[in-house]
């Protein structure tokens, strides 16, 4: 089911992230801030991941899921 979400879309917002991958909101935040993710701010008040850098950073080694 993940495959099928992120192949539909290429951004995501943090509260989606945490929903696939089974992390808290806080955790996806704290990823940004450490420069595991790159957040990118497309409004205001919106900001979004690259789901192929989400793929990326979950399918390696540096993150259990």
């Amino acid at each position: 089911m993940k495959e099928t979400i992120q192949t539909q879309k290429k951004y995501i917002r943090a509260k989606e992230v945490a929903s696939i991958y089974g992390i808290g909101l806080s955790t996806v935040w704290l990823y940004a801030k450490n420069g595991r993710l790159t957040p990118k701010k497309i409004s205001e008040r919106v900001t979004v991941f690259s789901v192929a850098e989400l793929e990326e950073l979950f399918n390696s080694d540096e993150v259990a899921s």
